[in-house]
Formats: structure tokens, sequence, C-alpha cells
């Protein structure tokens, strides 16, 4: 059968080889087309056109390449192609190439750049140190992780437990398990930022307290200058029956309503004195907080003013409501006030006694919007923590209030009384405190909070806190200035064992603030076993004891001192950390051992 495909037809085997072989250039195969190509490369083979013969069965499986090779389907290897064209890679040439590096890049950098400043240098400089400092913590956490692989097959380091005497008698002055537990914390001070950070989150924390500030002194200005009087509803009447008083010609009605001298202000409340900005702004500033064993009112952000062209003074709180929503609500009216308590009972109160850690007592009747849990008491205490030093000095130039001689006395007796046994309360400053509160509250049947002479004498001696008779009775006139016979055990304990200073109780309220944001007064186990953080405990980081064992000895020492087993109390959180702050000197350490524990 004959077939003809693009005008040539279709002939056997043996004619189409002859015609091939005597085809002559002019009869269609011309050196040199319309189309140039390129010169042949040395590494392609000559085209032979005699060897393009068919084979007589187009399926003969005895046909053998001629290149035993990886076989190539582009140019110029493949035959099925005129153009020669770029040779193609070998098979792995594709994997290689990807792994060639890239050409280095050259930078251009300008001739008239300026020079850095001081301030970029000082910044690159810190963030020089930091990276150092953060590579120095991974290389540390890295090993202290090989160091816990390699210890697993060994058995844990637990801490120490002290042996009983064989005698059976316990010297009180000998460290127990839990004074063990408790020096695990005192020694968690190293520091846990940077010098950069530091300045980043005092910087944060500054432009947050300057706001607050600035708002609740705009809402005093606008609640103590723009309260008007208010008009009388009472007026038309009162009028009316004057006009009826006082009429000259009897017969006659009253005026129409519109002819009446009717005034906006002829009302029954009227101003006692006239206040202007300039007035108010001579005031003083200062911080407080409420003296209370429940968490939710010890919490409380309170701001007061005092005022030195009247002796008054007012004192407001910061609270929130929602995530976004600030408000400052009165807290103390602006008004007159006196000493309740102490020497200066009576006294109405003066620049002189606003500084920190001063006390500021209020009668509980005097104000009607306090909450329930302060009314309960005849007495409720606000302790100044901060206070504006400039405003201070300012204000004390122009007054002429001395000291209280009989004040300083108090205060040297109980420095002396504090540092008889301050070196027994290095020892075992935790278990003291704690077990002093817990045993005080069990003699105290009636909850009130107070205690009689003996009684305290008592917990005294079950704690051997022994003091001399004279100090002890010294003490105790201070407290009992009314003669009732009982005083408030914890003030009696802060008298004799001394307290925290307001910049240490700052970083507890602090700490306990984030584990209750809603300021319910109680936080649960749970959430303080989430909270707490060992991670960068000295002993930690050398792999002597293991993260856990951190966080079992805390848990263990602040379970001993709550009264509830699955939760604790603001007062006992305090009770722990103020037991603690006795074998801490340093104040920067103290606060690191809060930063460090609690992330704050």
């Amino acid at each position: 059968m004959d077939l003809e495909v693009k005008g040539i037809g279709a002939a056997p085997t043996g004619q189409r080889r002859q015609k091939l072989l005597d085809r002559t250039p002019a009869q269609g195969w011309r050196p040199e087309s319309r189309v140039s190509h390129s010169p042949r490369p040395d590494y392609v083979p000559v085209l032979d056109l005699t060897k393009l013969s068919d084979s007589g069965d187009e399926n003969d499986l005895a046909y053998t390449p001629v290149v035993k090779e990886y076989p190539r389907f582009g140019s110029p290897d493949s035959t099925s192609t005129i153009s020669w064209g770029t040779p193609a890679p070998p098979p792995n040439a594709l994997h290689y190439h990807c792994q060639q590096p890239p050409p280095k890049q050259e930078y251009i950098v300008p001739e008239d750049l300026p020079k850095p400043s001081e301030r970029y240098k000082l910044k690159y400089q810190q963030y020089e140190e930091e990276m150092k400092m953060n590579y120095k913590q991974y290389s540390q956490r890295m090993v202290q992780k090989n160091q816990t692989n390699d210890q697993l097959q060994q058995p844990s380091v637990s801490v120490p437990q002290k042996q009983e005497p064989q005698d059976g008698k316990v010297n009180p002055e000998d460290p127990t398990v839990l004074d063990e537990k408790a020096r695990l914390q005192q020694c968690y001070t190293s520091q846990p930022y940077t010098v950069q950070q530091s300045m980043r989150k005092l910087e944060a924390e500054g432009m947050a307290a300057e706001k607050k500030t600035q708002a609740v002194v705009e809402q005093v200005l606008l609640d103590q200058l723009s309260r008007a009087v208010i008009s009388d509803p009472g007026q038309n009447t009162i009028y009316s029956n004057l006009i009826q008083e006082h009429t000259s010609l009897p017969g006659l009605g009253s005026a129409p309503l519109r002819f009446r001298n009717r005034k906006l202000h002829a009302t029954k409340v009227k101003t006692s004195s006239t206040l202007t900005e300039t007035l108010l702004s001579n005031k003083l500033r200062f911080d407080a907080r409420i003296i209370s064993r429940n968490g939710r009112d010890a919490c409380r952000e309170l701001i007061g003013f005092f005022f030195a062209f009247d002796k008054t003074l007012t004192v407001y709180e910061y609270r929130h409501f929602g995530k976004n929503r600030l408000n400052a609500l009165p807290f103390i009216q602006r008004g007159v006030y006196c000493h309740q308590y102490g020497r200066r009972k009576g006294r109405q109160y003066g620049i002189g006694d606003f500084c920190v850690a001063a006390n500021l007592t209020f009668l509980t009747t005097e104000h009607s919007g306090l909450p329930a849990t302060i009314k309960e008491k005849q007495l409720f205490t606000l302790r100044i923590i901060n206070i504006d030093e400039m405003a201070k000095h300012s204000l004390l130039a122009s007054s002429n209030e001395d000291p209280n001689k009989q004040e300083i006395d108090d205060r040297n007796i109980f420095k002396t009384t504090q540092a008889l046994l301050k070196e027994k309360l290095k020892k075992r400053g935790v278990r003291t405190m704690t077990g002093l509160q817990k045993f005080c509250q069990r003699c105290d049947k009636s909850g009130d909070g107070f205690l009689q002479k003996m009684e305290l004498k008592q917990a005294l001696n079950e704690f051997h806190l022994e003091l001399p008779e004279k100090d002890f009775e010294s003490v105790w006139l201070i407290l009992d200035q009314d003669c009732q016979g009982q005083v408030d055990y914890h003030q009696f304990i802060r008298g004799v064992l001394g307290e925290m200073n307001e910049y240490r109780k700052w970083f507890v309220r602090k700490a306990y603030m984030k584990l209750d944001p809603n300021k319910s007064g109680t936080v649960s186990m749970i959430d303080i076993s989430k909270f707490y953080s060992a991670r960068k405990h000295p002993k930690v980081l050398s792999g002597e004891i293991s993260e856990q064992k951190v966080q079992s000895a805390f848990l263990d020492t602040l379970q001993e001192n709550c009264c509830r087993p699955n939760e604790v109390t603001y007062c006992e959180f305090e009770n722990y950390y103020e037991g603690l702050s006795f074998g801490v000197t340093d104040d920067d350490d103290f606060a690191n051992v809060l930063r460090n524990s609690w992330g704050i």
C-alpha cells in the first residue's frame, strides 16, 4: 500500500534508501538555508545521513544504541532536533547547581555618610551587652539541661533533713527543715533584668504612675471647683407667703409670676468659702494604703491631698472598672480631721504629720461611704507609703511645727526592743513570724484582734522571744495609751519584732495584686504554683537542685502559714515575706527575690 504524506509518496524501504543516496543538494538539502546556524561544537558528532535507514522490522528488539549512557532528550544529544543550542547538563548538575554559594554582595557605603552620634553608640553598646548576656544565659541553660539529663539515673538532691538529738531536747535556735526551705528563697537575689530592660521598665512604670496621679488631680479639682449651689425648688411657695405678709395695699392680689423677683440661687445652701485653683494648688500629695488583714482593703490604691491654706485633707481611691475604664472616687471627703490614736490624739493634722511610714487614723462613723469590712471596727488606719518631698519642703518652710519629744522616745524604745530580737529572727524569721501570727489568732476567741498582756507574754515565750520585763512594760504602755488592758496583737507584733519598710512592702503588694487582679483577697495554691518561677535560681542554674524542688520548698513553707490548705490570704502572704525579710539585709536583694519569683 502506497501512502503519501505532505506531497511525498510512500515507497518501499529499498527504493526510499536509494532516493536518499541519489539526492543532490539542489533537490532539497541545501547547506546554506535561510535560517543560519552556529558552527558545530567539537563534542557534537558528525551527522552521517547514510546511517539513517529503517530496519526491515519496526519492532526489531536487537537494536543496540550507540551510546550506553543516560538518555537525553535535550539538544544537542537528541537526534530529534536540528538546532544544536546549549548542551544539556549531566543528571547530577541540577542538584549541585543549587548548592553553589551565591556571589558575595558588596555593599556600597556613601562617602559623605556622617559618623554615628554618641547616643547611637551607647544604644549599640547596650544592645551588644544584652546579646552577650542572653547568650551567656542560653549557654547556662544548655549546660543545666545536659547535667539534668546526665543525672536522671542518680538520686535527686533534696533539702537536707535535720536529725533529732538523742537526748530528746530540741534547741530552739537550731534551724529546722522549714528554715532550710526558707533559706532557698533568701539566696534568690540574682539580677533578673539587664540595665536596658530595667530602665525601660522603670520608665514605663513612671509614666503609668504619672498618668494615674494626673487623673486623680484633675478629678479633685473638678469636684472641689464645680460644686455650684443648688437652687431651692420650694422658693415659689416661700416667695408667695412673703408677698402676702408684706403687702402694703390690702385687697390687691400678688403680682403675676413673670413680674416676680426670682433668683436662681435663692437657696438654703450657702458656701462657707470661695475656692480657686490657686488655693488648691498649694497642696501636698501622698500615696497611702489601708492597714488591714483583709486583702481587698489592703490592696486599695489611695491617693491623698493635704491643703495647707485651711489644713484640710481628702483621700481618693483609684479604681479600675473593666479593662479600659479607670476612675478616681472620693474615699474620704475633704474636711478637717484630727488624730484618733497615739500621743497626738485630738490634735488636728498638720504638715508635720505627713511622712513615709506615718499613720493617719480616722473614725469609721464619720464616713458613710466606707466598705462594710472597714466599718466593722471603730477606727481605721491609713499608712503613708509615698509622698511628694519637694512640696513638703516648700510647705515646711512656712510652718512652725516642732517634732514631739514623746514620739521620738517611743520610736527609740521600739528600736531597742527590735535590736534584742534581730539576731534570733535572722535564722528563723519565717517560722517565727508565721507561727506567732497563728498562735495569736488561736488565742483571739472573740475575733476582734485584741489580746491581753498575759496572752501576749505567753505568745513570746512560746517562740523563745523572751524580753526583759522593763522593755515589755515600756512597749505595753506605748500601745495601750487608753488603758483598756488589751491591744491589737498585729500592732504589738509589728512593734516588738519590727516590719518591712514601705519599699519592700510595695513589691509584696505588687506581687499579690498580680496573683489576685480582681482583688478578691484570696489566691488559690494552684494559681500560686502556676505563677511562681524558680528558673533563674542560682542553685537551679548550677545544677545543684532541680526547679521542682525549689518550687515545692516554697509552697511547703507558705502552706505551713495558711489556715486553709488550698488558698492564701493577703495577710498570710505578707507574713511569709515579713519573716523572709529578716534574713535579707539589702533592699535591692529583697526586691530581686520578688522579681525573680513572680516576674514583676
